[in-house]
């Protein structure tokens, strides 16, 4: 089948790239597998374009980041460049998870992301098993509860007591890897 048959079948279609090339998709992908489809090539451009001055901006806070850093008992300096790449690197790294999660919510026909969805993209794909013991997959929707103090909160939802037991997890990881 050569490229014009391509073309005209209703099975695929052609999609050009920016740098000119085509490229075949199956007709019917939703635009988040899409999307999907066009994250690491996209990515990888961005990264190569990225500047010193696009380091100093960034969407996630860096003060933060070199907190968690200082978590390690075996970290006593961290240079400035280091938050700002491990910044980027958790962008794409939620981005990535985000895209993977939201084709989820498409397939079950719902414009609205859950905890579940991100769930199962972790359980589908294997380059995010290490994050199976932090987002367990929960099939039952949580109910409201009272928390301590009257205070109203959902149950089974995160907490930061839930955070910090995140990091204490973390922290014994880090132990045993040392």
């Amino acid at each position: 089948m050569d490229l014009e048959e391509v073309k005209g079948s209703n099975i695929y279609k052609v999609v050009t790239e920016l740098n000119g090339d085509a490229k075949i998709d199956i007709q019917g992908m939703s635009e988040a597998q899409q999307a999907l489809s066009n994250f690491w090539p996209k990515a990888t451009e961005e990264i190569k374009a990225l500047s010193q001055n696009d380091l100093r901006q960034q969407e996630l806070p860096l003060a933060r980041i070199k907190r968690i850093m200082k978590l390690d008992e075996d970290v006593k300096m961290i240079s400035s460049e280091a938050p700002a790449l491990f910044s980027k690197a958790a962008e794409i790294f939620i981005t990535e998870l985000t895209l993977r999660a939201w084709i989820h919510t498409e397939d079950n026909k719902r414009r609205t992301l859950q905890r579940n969805d991100i769930a199962m993209a972790i359980t589908k794909y294997d380059q995010f098993d290490f994050l199976i013991d932090i987002v367990p997959r929960e099939e039952v929707k949580p109910t409201r509860v009272k928390e301590e103090g009257g205070r109203p909160g959902l149950g089974g939802l995160p907490t930061d007591q839930h955070y910090f037991q995140i990091a204490q997890h973390y922290q014994a990881m880090l132990q045993q890897v040392s």
